[in-house]
């Protein structure tokens, strides 16, 4: 993986700090993408000389082109790119505005599609590129007071499948990971405050605990590397068998 670029959206906490962590960790130099300036550099230091911070909001779809070229400009091409960031919200189907449910299209499905347009212009010269789309349990299965955050992973996951078959024959290939229910600061405090759904989490998971960050983390880095070469397009929970418990 040595002398591999990478781009990783969101990569300042949570499940993209892990996935960056690995990243750096095995010699790619990755390019941190975060909307807080502090937060974002902060994690690069944590990350040492393998990361790069980039301060940018992705809903300025706009000036994601400007992003990309910056980027390839600096660092000569880019090899991967982990599409991590996204927005949630938890309300009640019929209390979620249009407004809201746009917020989260346009976050969670119209910048993953602009970056990874972008991106894929300079993969397709190379002939050779990763794409990794983060989904959700929500996409698998029906989880409530998520709808817009369910329409946008479903998406997500649609979206995946397309750009396999539109690029695999320039070298690219496109994946994507669901996480389940994973141990970040997020989701513990969500789940903390409500025991019901934890209780509920925990008893449709067949390996009976939360996932950690690294988890997920290792799964993108299979799916980047060589032993992955024949894995294209395809969807992988990775939950402790949430998606399929009963």
């Amino acid at each position: 993986m040595n002398n591999r670029i990478a781009i990783i959206t969101g990569g300042n906490a949570g499940l993209g700090f892990a996935t960056a962590k690995k990243f750096c960790g095995n010699g790619i130099t990755t390019y941190v993408i975060g909307r807080n300036p502090e937060k974002t550099k902060k994690a690069c230091q944590e990350l040492g000389i393998n990361a790069r911070p980039v301060v940018f909001d992705l809903n300025n779809l706009e000036k994601i082109p400007e992003l990309v070229s910056d980027i390839i400009r600096e660092a000569g091409g880019v090899d991967i790119l982990v599409n991590n960031a996204g927005i949630n919200m938890k309300k009640e189907f019929w209390e979620v505005t249009d407004q809201e449910f746009h917020q989260i299209i346009h976050s969670n499905v119209l910048s993953v599609f602009a970056i990874s347009r972008e991106v894929v212009k300079q993969m397709k010269e190379q002939q050779s590129g990763n794409i990794i789309n983060i989904s959700s349990m929500a996409a698998q299965y029906g989880i409530p007071k998520v709808i817009a955050y369910t329409a946008s992973k479903t998406a997500v996951e649609g979206m995946t499948r397309a750009m396999a078959v539109d690029l695999s024959q320039y070298g690219i290939r496109i994946n994507c990971v669901a996480p389940g229910f994973i141990k970040t600061n997020m989701s513990s405090k969500a789940l903390d405050s409500d025991p019901e759904r934890k209780r509920k989490v925990l008893s449709r998971t067949p390996m009976g605990t939360l996932g950690e960050p690294e988890n997920v983390a290792d799964a993108i880095y299979y799916l980047v590397s060589e032993q992955a070469k024949y894995t294209n397009g395809v969807v992988l929970p990775v939950d402790g068998g949430n998606s399929i418990g009963f």
